[in-house]
């Protein structure tokens, strides 16, 4: 791989000045041999004020250092690629047992355990596989010295010297040796209370030079001033809410503190991403913040849902993960170790290298148009959501984003339109915990009240709605909600709940909310299906929920307009790799958009009405990618919209059925919208890693389709491009 930037990838770039503040003393610079040619490619720089932000910057917090290789990957690597300055903070040194071999190999049982060395060989394949993603030469060298994030405490800091925007902070806290079970001193003891504070582990020859101790504050703390000094445009963490063991493992002897729930994940993951969630509660409710966006990544539980990478993704990834694992013995100069040998070259065989998921799993449905015809986009940044509006009808021009309130909302919001016209958002709200308040999820919602002066919607105060759970700790399993309206005004708002099953509320005739039901699975044994739902209604004014089982796609319908959902039998579908989207065809049928396991291909199945039952209809070529796919049903026109293998947004429109891909398209997060403007066209609206918005109005079908991208501001893409 070169280091060069594509030309579309221009709108990305950020600059490539340092964003780590210098430590006090003590820097030096580790050269492996070989890798002199890289040193003079680069020299460290100062660090940048935060007054001179980069359009785009990206922290990444997780609890050992293979983690962001294995969950967060391909994301990782295109940021790194981007051009944007990106910080990955390991919070634990990830020590075990301090022997770097697997368990399973001859003799391991006399390894000597050596907890310094290995934490170091881990550190050294994380930053040779880094520098491989940036550079292509894993022996690119690094600027290492000690960072002060809090008085009195220091970390170790790494700074790619061949692209000092990319930096690596290590905090190098003792991590729990246990997948599972209760350890006092550990993250998950820290953050319950079990332990006053949590050690370090001084990895061998680390600048920092002696141990440290932590007390909760001071890890929330320092993850806060990591976010301060480098004010990220988007935060990315491991999965806070993971989902718990159908059976509860019994530790005798464990102190009430530490009893709680055991679920699919690494306890570290888990409490470190609560400690992230802390920090950014904290540094947002310090004043005035840069708009932060923040996605959360299924960990270990991905190892049980179908691949939703395909084959050259995941061996793109895996040659990541053989430099981390140190495959081939390769000499780094450090006799510590150069990589970490219990991953070895088991990466091509793990689950979690096939896999990327959110834990939000996306909406289309965040883009909405106003009565006057122009659009009103909604998101979540900073925790709170936000509007843009368009300055005019169709102009592509975005004002915004306003604040609407709300407080650690997550991932993303859906806009709904009522049946008086006016707006409902919904979204997902966490409580952390404190003296007498547990922690606990909810699903939120707020009412358009009216317009401000600008005619842009106003909306009242957010409503809690709750969780199917009662119990707190299983609230924390919910899924994201969709609603939609049914013909008769009835809200429908539906989750996937803690069992795996379908939860939802509904209003009355009156507008009142009635108390959390679960959706039939249907004869056979109880329905167990993966978030990424979602729901529409047909001409009829029938109610349509669909979601993805691990071998099929399961289906649920009203059998008159405003009843509750049935189990509609089954579709026959084949898997797919999670979320749904849905369209309403014309006289009572349904159309479906995923993605196919393995391939990521995207699949078109239909529902005819009077048919014989669910079909798949489309296969559109192959473009790589994961996540939701954006679906529309405009006239006689099919309008998708997906990610591909390099992160764009990519656009089909076809005539029936879907058409060809388009060429070109845009970097984003999320999922895109799909909606119609006062004239008729759909239009793709994305959010970027910057926090602004692009959007592409769709003119014909199939080969003669036309979507030209511009900028939040008006300015077409390809203008800039060339520029």
């Amino acid at each position: 791989m070169s280091g060069r930037i594509a030309r579309r990838r221009l709108l990305r770039v950020a600059g490539c000045g340092l964003v780590a503040g210098a430590g006090a003393a003590g820097a030096l610079q580790w050269s492996a041999p070989g890798a002199q040619q890289g040193a003079e490619r680069g020299r460290f720089t100062a660090a940048r004020p935060a007054s001179e932000a980069p359009a785009e910057a990206f922290v990444h917090i997780m609890a050992h250092a293979d983690d962001s290789l294995y969950f967060m990957n391909p994301e990782l690597e295109q940021c790194l690629r981007g051009g944007a300055p990106v910080v990955t903070v390991c919070m634990t040194g990830g020590e075990s047992d301090g022997r770097n071999a697997l368990s399973t190999g001859p003799g391991y049982a006399g390894l000597p355990e050596r907890r310094p060395d290995f934490a170091r060989a881990r550190i050294n394949g994380l930053r040779e596989a880094t520098a491989y993603m940036v550079t292509g030469d894993w022996l690119s060298p690094w600027h290492v010295e000690p960072l002060t994030l809090l008085p009195g405490l220091r970390v170790e800091s790494q700074t790619l010297v061949a692209a000092p925007r990319v930096q690596l902070i290590f905090m190098e806290l003792v991590e729990a040796r246990a997948l599972r079970a209760p350890r006092r001193d550990s993250l998950r003891g820290l953050w319950l209370g079990a332990t006053r504070d949590l050690p370090t582990l001084v990895p061998t020859a680390s600048p920092v030079g002696r141990v440290f101790r932590y007390t909760r504050e001071q890890v929330i703390d320092s993850l806060a001033a990591v976010l301060e000094r480098h004010r990220p445009t988007v935060v990315r963490t491991l999965d806070p809410t993971p989902t718990r063991l159908p059976r509860q493992p019994h530790y005798a002897g464990v102190p009430s503190v530490l009893q709680g729930i055991a679920t699919y994940d690494h306890q570290d993951h888990t409490a470190s991403a609560h400690f992230a969630q802390a920090a950014l509660a904290r540094y947002w409710g310090r004043g005035p913040a840069r708009l932060t966006a923040v996605d959360s990544y299924l960990g270990y539980e991905a190892a049980l849902l179908p691949n939703s990478l395909d084959d050259a993704a995941t061996a793109h990834k895996t040659t990541v993960l053989d430099i981390y694992g140190w495959v081939g013995g390769r000499d780094c100069g450090d006799p510590a170790g150069c990589g970490d040998r219990k991953v070895g070259a088991r990466s091509k065989d793990s689950r979690w290298t096939n896999n990327l998921r959110h834990r939000a799993p996306g909406t289309q449905a965040w883009v909405r148009p106003l009565p006057d015809g122009r659009l009103a986009a909604f998101a979540v940044l900073g925790g709170q959501a936000r509007c843009w509006t368009e300055t005019g009808a169709g102009s592509g021009v975005w004002s915004g984003p306003v604040p609407l309130g709300g407080s650690l909302l997550e991932g993303q919001v859906q806009a709904l339109r009522h049946a008086d016209g006016t707006l409902g958002l919904f979204s997902v709200r966490t409580v952390l915990p404190a003296p007498g308040v547990p922690h606990r999820r909810e699903v939120v919602t707020t009412a358009q009240t009216g317009t401000v002066s600008a005619g842009a919607p106003a909306f009242g105060p957010w409503l809690s709605l709750g969780a199917p759970e009662k119990d707190p700790s299983g609230s924390l399993e919910m899924g994201c909600p969709v609603a939609v309206t049914g013909r008769d005004g009835r809200v429908f708002v539906f989750v996937r709940n803690r069992s795996g099953g379908v939860s939802f509320r509904s209003t009355d005739g009156a507008g009142e909310w009635e108390a959390w039901r679960s959706l039939p699975p249907g004869p056979g044994r109880p329905v167990v299906v993966q978030d990424g739902l979602d729901a529409a209604v047909d001409d009829a004014g029938r109610v349509h929920v669909v979601a993805a089982g691990p071998r099929t796609v399961h289906h649920w319908r009203s059998r008159d307009p405003g009843g509750p959902p049935r189990a509609a039998g089954p579709t026959l579908l084949p898997a797919a790799t999670g979320p749904l989207s849905l369209a309403a065809l014309p006289g009572g049928g349904m159309r479906l958009a995923l993605r196919e396991p393995v391939t990521s291909r995207v699949v078109v199945a239909d529902l005819r009405p009077g048919g014989a039952g669910w079909r798949v209809t489309a296969q559109c070529a192959p473009i790589g990618g994961y996540g939701r796919v954006a679906l529309a049903r405009e006239g006689t026109a099919t309008v998708l919209a997906a990610r591909d293998a390099a992160g764009l947004a990519r656009l089909s429109a076809g005539s029936g059925r879907p058409g060809p891909w388009l060429a070109g398209g845009v970097p984003h997060r999320g999922t895109a919208a799909l909606t119609r403007d006062s004239r008729g066209r759909t239009v793709a609206v994305v959010l970027g890693m910057d926090g602004r918005l692009a959007s592409a109005r769709i003119r014909g079908t199939g080969g003669e389709a036309v979507a030209d991208w511009v900028t939040h501001d008006g300015r077409a893409l390809g203008d800039l491009l060339t520029s």
